[in-house]
């Protein structure tokens, strides 16, 4: 990799933030698209592939400002949003290999570089994705209030042990209603499996994250055909009631199965592991 590109975008205070790689099939984004940092968006074409990129400033996308940035929940938040943003516009034009958030490089030689590098993993995962979008499912259960103590139980013993033996019952109800969960959640995603062509679990979400107290026994995501699309959605509507609830999300740009983890030298020196 030569050194000369670093060196330059350095001196000009400005690195290359990448999103997304298609194919070069003539494609063209709205003028106005903004991506991280209120930066237009531009495509580098090189080997028959395009990178879409902005020009993001070293102070704030650099190795150091950059740690730093990442431990801000408002600014992370942002950048996601712009960068997810610029990902589904160029997902509505071609099949999109998205890149993980923040990944910053020297200049435009190093995204030439990546492309021919890596020319025949973006044409294998592009040529997989095409005409297919992924779809989030995500089901909650309601667990049930443990069951009441029998009339006449607490009387027949001290009040210590009649406690002990109501805890001991709604452990046991507790870990039966989980147990029956789990295995509901397991089906949901067997049934989903059969009309996705690929599939992802992702580990549930905390409910500070989820912003919902039920338990949550899936958290999925599933690559389907286009013409399938409303197919899928019947199935999750079919896979809702008796105390499940499923929720549909999408469709969206490819991420679980075509994002592209990249270490690139971070401008301004060293390398990370954000991408």
């Amino acid at each position: 990799m030569s050194e000369q590109p670093k060196w330059t975008s350095v001196m000009n205070n400005a690195g290359t933030y990448l999103y997304a790689v298609t194919r070069d099939e003539g494609a063209t984004l709205p003028e106005d698209l903004k991506g991280v940092a209120g930066e237009g968006v531009r495509a580098i074409t090189h080997a028959g592939l395009v990178a879409y990129v902005s020009t993001v400033p070293l102070d704030r996308f650099g190795e150091e400002p950059l740690r730093r940035s990442m431990e801000d929940l408002d600014w992370l938040g942002e950048t996601a949003r712009a960068h997810h943003r610029v990902v589904e516009a160029v997902a509505r034009t071609a099949p999109t290999a998205p890149v993980r958030l923040v990944t910053v490089y020297s200049g435009e030689d190093q995204i030439r570089e990546l492309l021919d590098r890596r020319h025949d993993d973006f044409a294998e995962t592009l040529g997989r994705i095409a005409d297919r979008q992924e779809w989030g499912v995500k089901a909650y259960v309601d667990p049930a209030a443990p069951p009441p103590a029998e009339a006449g139980e607490e009387s027949a013993t001290s009040p210590g042990l009649a406690y002990l033996k109501k805890r001991q019952a709604s452990l046991r109800s507790r870990e039966e209603t989980w147990r029956q969960a789990a295995a509901r959640g397991e089906h949901i995603h067997d049934v989903l499996k059969s009309v996705a062509v690929a599939s992802q679990r992702h580990r549930p979400q905390d409910p500070q994250l989820s912003g919902r107290a039920e338990w949550m026994i899936l958290n999925g995501a599933y690559l389907v055909d286009l013409e399938r699309g409303a197919e899928f959605a019947r199935v999750v509507d079919g896979l809702r009631g008796e105390g499940i609830d499923v929720e549909l999300t999408g469709p969206w740009a490819p991420y679980s199965f075509a994002a592209f983890a990249e270490t690139p030298e971070r401008p301004g020196g060293g390398t990370g592991d954000d991408a």
